[in-house]
């Protein structure tokens, strides 16, 4: 299935299930796999670097909780082969709870840990003093950018994750002058 064939819609984790599922990083690097184009348990298991077993078990997991799905069967050796793909082109977590982590970014922290040290990085970190329109307009540029690539995406290409965070720091006392 083309990459244009995906789902456009976004899927909102409303249930403990489904918030489990995205928990995993195993099942994230399972999603990663179906994000461009579906793929079988056997091609899910050796992009992931799992054993067939384990990949089915993570992607009953994903379908039970309805982010993934069968998108095409076909018969192999009187075998029926599924092919899996993502159920919708993103993931809408729920506001977390306080002091719960944030899952997004343990996995993308886990996934930067994993990828080859050397390969090309673009690891930035800025602190910023911003107004609210300032802090809005920021996060409105960040999602626009990031949606502007995931449109130009080739699915023949290797995959780049691009992760950014945008929050107010809790807020300690400052003295006099912005000094502490």
């Amino acid at each position: 299935m083309p990459s244009d064939d995906l789902p456009g819609t976004s899927f909102h984790v409303t249930t403990d299930e489904q918030l489990r599922a995205v928990s995993n990083l195993t099942r994230h690097r399972i999603m990663a796999v179906l994000r461009f184009e579906p793929a079988t348990i056997t091609q899910i298991a050796e992009r992931v670097g799992l054993a067939k077993g384990s990949s089915s078990y993570h992607v009953r997991l994903l379908e039970r909780a309805g982010l993934v799905k069968v998108v095409r069967t076909r018969k192999v050796r009187g075998v029926t082969e599924r092919y899996y793909a993502m159920s919708a082109r993103s993931i809408v977590l729920p506001d977390r709870g306080t002091g719960e982590p944030d899952v997004l970014m343990r996995h993308a922290v886990a996934d930067l840990e994993a990828a080859p040290v050397d390969g090309e990085r673009h690891v930035r970190m800025a602190h910023l003093r911003l107004t609210d329109e300032q802090f809005a307009e920021l996060g409105a540029r960040l999602q626009a950018l990031a949606d502007e690539y995931r449109e130009l995406s080739d699915p023949s290409l290797p995959d780049a994750s691009l992760v950014f965070a945008l929050f107010h720091p809790a807020w300690r006392e400052q003295g006099e002058g912005g000094a502490e």
